[in-house]
């Protein structure tokens, strides 16, 4: 307490600074951009005698971190294993101090704190523990740049702490299995974006994924042979704690728990036989909660569990259980009517309660989704909330810890501008009380992997997490979106840099799709196209979508987000509100003529490779937007009124290829859109 009660005050001398830290982070690429940043005179050069100290607790953690700052250094700047090394504080050029020496483990609400002080001669880091120094450690590699002289860093000083506890990510394992390999970039992701909670989905309809010793038929049966051993979990949880990242286990019950039954079938409140469900949805296995021998096995699986996984808390999931399994079963309707239970909700509480106090005795508190919410649960219990702030915030008038999922499923294919704008403590949350508020730990982004492969995973959950970091992290007043996105594109290559593949994977799988290592004609088209939104993909595939099918098309390559089209939309925007710059005009005609002759060398490509003819159509209504954007801009530069019927006829085209083909959505058109209103006249 008394190292935050410091940095409040620090914080409060500093308040007239605040203003300028968006344009200090937009300046320096920061994400998340700190609370306090008070620009200096000159800058600190960044040479091959840089080098690192640690004075104060030297702990083995800390010290594999500076070992991993120095290599993520030498990468960004080039230099040479021989460059850059561990010295003595009294002699390095950046000299890190930690108050206290870790205990190994990371905790809820640990102070998380740093100040950075760089001047021309040197730098030193403070934070009153280990992961403090290392968010401050990331900090400093944001901050190199390239100058006239050399690599450098600004003279600065930050105060910095994060707005939430939990900032976390999921990703979900058991629908489409993720090697061990893919969750380790994603932790280096998320520690270089400041992110502490990875919540690892291990159990639902289509596989169960961990090593059980104890029962074993769960993986040898329920996994199609990909699942964690115990010795991999060990390794990945021992990788995520040098990285100052929480590992918390999800294994859902007592629904989307299909594939626990088909080696142990008596869990179930149906007869079975069980096989690992090959679909998607909500289906109707659910555990039987009025067994004796379901809650055995819990306590025997749930105590094994919490000994791979140290963290204080252990999801459950709980959510989307229809009940009409136990509807059709007369013994546990029976057991309902015994025990007073009304509804399918009040069979799941009692189930809740009863799991609840097992996990107690094993020395965990309990998480699990919106619908394990119930008055009669202890106060010790988390929620997660998929539903929204306003069910977040009944759960937090009642007394109940919380954080947020909703607004940030990155499955959805929303931009980031729209998880940039969810915030924990908006919308039905705003009005809380600063008590009830402090009940709300922050948030995580879900990836959910209905869609993914360990192929294109990465281009889903980055660069658009690295916004919702910042949310997570940053004062609740940043908010400029054309900053973060000026930021996001420099943190997504720097997050290359630690092997993650959001960007290099997606040119092999256009050779892929092509046929070809000649993409060029692809890649224009894939620039400008994203994915359906939300959960369009099933309800318009051209059959049913399941585990076994491959994620080889355009829509699996083409990026969540296009940067191309959103940048095409700003040109647009500004030539409409009349402030374009010299120079826009021309490059929206550039752009338009490209995406209008585009299909003329396409369509050949499209004869030899299966993959590529489903993309003709939405190569044709590409072209066919573009012309509609060239006459707009004809009649914009002739300052001639079009007529109404060609205006009419524009709108339509407009309307008509902005629908999804082959499960795409070309997103040029609402900007041709408005520069068809444009060019009727239309403000």
């Amino acid at each position: 307490m008394k190292s935050i009660l410091i940095f409040l005050i620090i914080v409060s001398a500093f308040e007239p600074l605040l203003a300028q830290s968006s344009v200090i982070g937009e300046k320096f690429q920061l994400m998340p951009i700190p609370a306090v940043f008070q620009l200096g005179t000159g800058r600190l050069l960044i040479d091959p005698s840089f080098s690192i100290g640690i004075s104060g607790r030297a702990d083995p953690i800390l010290l594999r971190a500076a070992e991993r700052f120095l290599a993520d250094l030498r990468w960004k700047t080039g230099m040479l294993p021989l460059d850059m090394k561990m010295a003595d504080a009294g002699n390095a050029v950046l000299v890190v101090h930690v108050d206290h020496e870790t205990n190994g483990l990371l905790q809820l609400g640990e102070d998380e704190s740093y100040s950075l002080n760089i001047t021309m001669t040197g730098a030193q880091l403070s934070a009153a523990t280990t992961w403090g120094a290392m968010h401050g450690l990331q900090t400093f590699l944001q901050l190199v740049t390239t100058g006239p002289d050399g690599f450098q860093v600004p003279v600065a000083t930050i105060q910095d702490s994060p707005r939430f506890p939990w900032r976390g990510l999921m990703i979900d394992a058991a629908r489409h299995f993720m090697p061990i390999e893919v969750l380790k970039r994603n932790l280096d992701g998320m520690a270089a974006v400041k992110m502490n909670v990875f919540h690892w989905h291990l159990s639902d309809n289509q596989g169960f994924r961990v090593e059980s010793k104890k029962f074993p038929k769960l993986q040898e049966l329920g996994s199609d042979g990909f699942f964690y051993t115990q010795d991999e979990v060990r390794e990945l949880v021992a990788y995520a704690r040098d990285r100052g990242i929480r590992v918390v286990p999800e294994f859902d019950m007592p629904g989307h728990s299909t594939a626990w039954f088909v080696g142990y079938p008596e869990l179930a409140s149906g007869p079975g036989p069980y096989a690992i469900e090959r679909k998607w949805g909500v289906f109707d296995p659910a555990m039987d909660p009025t067994s004796g021998r379901t809650y055995k096995f819990l306590d025997a699986f749930i105590g094994e569990m919490t000994k791979l996984f140290p963290d204080k808390f252990f999801h459950i999931g709980g959510d989307e259980v229809n009940g009409k399994q136990w509807d059709a079963n007369p013994k546990i309707q029976s057991f309902m009517r015994t025990h007073g239970l009304k509804t399918d909700a009040d069979l799941q509480g009692y189930f809740n309660t009863r799991i609840q106090k097992i996990v107690a005795k094993h020395g965990k508190a309990m998480e699990g989704w919106d619908e394990i919410l119930r008055p009669d649960l202890p106060k010790d219990i988390v929620i997660q909330s998929w539903r929204g702030q306003a069910s977040l915030a009944e759960a937090a008038k009642q007394g109940y810890r919380g954080l947020l999922s909703s607004g940030y499923y990155l499955d959805l294919g929303q931009p980031a501008s729209q998880h940039y704008a969810v915030d924990p403590l908006g919308d039905g949350a705003a009005d809380l009380s600063a008590e009830q508020a402090k009940q709300i730990f922050g948030g995580e982004a879900c990836m959910w992997s209905e869609y993914v492969s360990p192929e294109n995973i990465d281009s889903r959950i980055w660069p658009r997490t690295a916004a919702i970091a910042e949310r997570f992290w940053s004062p609740q007043s940043t908010r400029d979106v054309k900053s973060m996105y000026e930021r996001l594109a420099e943190v997504s290559r720097d997050l290359e840099g630690l092997g993650l593949t959001q960007n290099s994977s997606y040119f092999p799988m256009l050779r892929r799709i092509a046929g070809s290592d000649d993409i060029a004609t692809l890649k224009i088209l894939a620039d400008v196209v994203e994915p359906v939104k939300g959960y369009a993909r099933g309800s318009i595939s051209p059959v049913e979508p399941t585990n076994a099918m491959p994620l080889n098309r355009l829509i699996d390559a083409a990026r969540p987000e296009s940067e191309v089209a959103r940048n095409f939309s700003d040109l647009v925007n500004s030539l409409n509100a009349g402030r374009a710059t010299p120079g826009d005009k021309e490059e929206i005609r550039s752009f338009l003529m490209l995406w209008r002759d585009n299909d003329d060398n396409l369509r050949p490509l499209a004869t030899k490779s299966f993959l590529l003819k489903e993309v003709a159509p939405v190569s044709q209504a590409l072209s066919e937007l573009a012309e509609t954007g060239l006459q707009a801009l004809d009649y914009l530069d002739r300052g001639e009124l079009p007529s109404d019927e060609w205006r009419t006829q524009q709108l339509a085209l407009v309307e008509q290829d902005s629908q999804a083909k082959a499960q795409v959505l070309i997103m040029i058109a609402p900007a041709v859109g408005r520069l068809v209103a444009a060019a009727s006249g239309e403000k």
